[in-house]
């Protein structure tokens, strides 16, 4: 699962790969599986398999 959509994995791959597969910038997000935020410095030795539930989370700034 992906931001609570289905999201199948092809092969297992790590947060990081993930992110990048999805083109998303690593300073503007923050990553949760399976309910536990997942540091930044984790990102490439997390890996994900299937039945994991991912969260994403984009910040935005305002004034």
């Amino acid at each position: 699962m992906l931001n609570g959509e289905p999201w199948p994995l092809e092969a297992p791959l790590t947060v990081a790969e993930l992110l990048v597969k999805l083109g998303l910038d690593t300073r503007k997000i923050a990553v949760e599986c399976n309910e536990e935020l997942v540091p930044r410095s984790r990102y490439g030795e997390t890996w994900l398999k299937e039945g994991d539930a991912v969260e994403i989370v984009h910040f935005i700034g305002g004034g």
